[in-house]
């Protein structure tokens, strides 16, 4: 596996651009992102499990029901949820770009993300659509990484290849997402292409397998939101043998895929709303998986927590008891917890019960940019990591004034 540059566009036969067509009043933001892959590709995708969810996910479970597609149309700036007229605006805007690309406007992913509850206006978007398409080229992947952003601060892409029955693999992936962030998907957005050929059934194998581990491990402020989306076409153009069961093959092509997503939504995490820090929380020795990914969950979901982890305070008394309400059968008497960064680790507490520890080191550690809490709770196999940010003044800031 090597990583590479390119995002979505390092794939053979992958085509992307953004642009700024006028959802949103600055012009020095893109708001229009469009990916196409020159053959039909097999499809999947997966969606946040909140009950209030966008029209462009109704309309793009509708669409890959079939297990194909050949092409993604994102808008940022509106989310295009709990408005009366969604669903029909997300249809229009898969027949705008349908007609576009010379396609059908059930091969087309649709996506929006922004302020929820606003009308979308479709006259921007059906003008920035006919620019666009002849736009789109095999080096912009960046630009539509840059046009699905909300509040991020950086666009998220990236790119990596694997060998897969003798064959060159790619895979690309672009994703936003900065608050409102929070497990079982959250206001992220991500979307992947590859050159594998796969089939339907073990695609949507592979990227479900992957979020559980990577999305779904990522909060930034326990808010789930309303339109979350992680999608992936697969155009089998690297021409390996067909990915058509378990074996080998597909486990190879799940590494790489995991390895994406990891990487992916720790940029999520790092880029928090308001964030100077990214907390990466591994649980150790839990009874279960499923037990230590909650508690990773927890650990890194707790305000008290992120609140200390911004002030540089080894306040561990936080981590025990995020860990302590924690549903679930464990025993406390026997947890130890440490916390590191590049400037070292510090050991803060063993059997449930601190120790003595120097805070002026703690603090020097804790100032860093990326922090880890390692947790052991010696009571079986269950390991799981977990990925959030410290909470700060510029959050509240932020979503203050999110509309204005």
């Amino acid at each position: 596996m090597e990583k590479i540059t390119g995002g979505v566009t390092a794939p053979k036969g992958f085509l992307a651009g953004g642009l700024h067509c006028g959802v949103r009043a600055s012009q020095m933001k893109k708001d229009l992102a469009m990916i196409y892959s020159q053959t039909p590709c097999t499809a999947a995708a997966v969606y946040t499990q909140n009950k209030v969810y966008g029209a462009p996910i109704t309309v793009t479970k509708n669409n890959i029901a079939n297990g194909m597609a050949q092409a993604m149309i994102c808008n940022s700036g509106n989310a295009n949820t709990c408005n009366a007229d969604g669903v029909e605006k997300a249809e229009a805007m898969c027949q705008m770009t349908a007609e576009a690309l010379g396609l059908s406007p059930e091969d087309i992913i649709i996506a929006s993300t922004g302020v929820i509850g606003a009308v979308l206006p479709l006259e921007p978007i059906a003008k920035g659509i006919k620019e666009l398409a002849p736009q789109l080229t095999a080096d912009g992947g960046a630009l539509a990484a840059e046009a699905i952003m909300t509040t991020d601060t950086k666009a998220k892409e990236e790119a990596y290849t694997i060998e897969i029955g003798g064959k060159t693999v790619t895979i690309g992936a672009m994703a936003k997402g900065s608050g409102m962030i929070h497990p079982n998907m959250a206001t992220m957005l991500g979307f992947l292409t590859t050159d594998a050929a796969i089939t339907t059934p073990m695609l949507n194998k592979a990227l479900k397998l992957a979020v559980d581990d990577t999305f779904n491990m990522v909060s930034v402020d326990g808010d789930t939101s309303t339109n979350d989306m992680v999608s992936i076409m697969a155009n089998g153009m690297a021409e390996n043998p067909m990915i058509e069961a378990e074996g080998a093959e597909f486990e190879a092509f799940l590494t790489v895929i995991k390895e994406i997503c990891t990487s992916m939504a720790k940029k999520i995490a790092g880029d928090g709303e308001g964030a100077t820090k990214l907390m990466e929380c591994t649980v150790n020795g839990a009874p279960n998986t499923p037990l230590a990914k909650a508690i990773a969950k927890s650990i890194i979901t707790s305000s008290l927590t992120k609140a200390a982890m911004f002030g540089a305070d080894a306040n561990w008394g936080r981590i025990l008891c995020a860990i302590g309400y924690t549903e679930g059968d464990f025993q406390v008497d026997t947890i130890s917890v440490d916390i590191s960064s590049t400037k070292g680790s510090i050991h803060v507490c063993e059997n449930g019960a601190g120790v003595a520890f120097d805070e002026e080191v703690a603090k020097n550690i804790l100032l860093e940019e990326e922090i880890h809490i390692q947790v052991e709770l010696n009571q079986g196999e269950g390991t799981a990591t977990a990925w959030g940010c410290d909470l700060t003044y510029d959050y509240v800031k932020i979503n203050g004034d999110y509309r204005t």
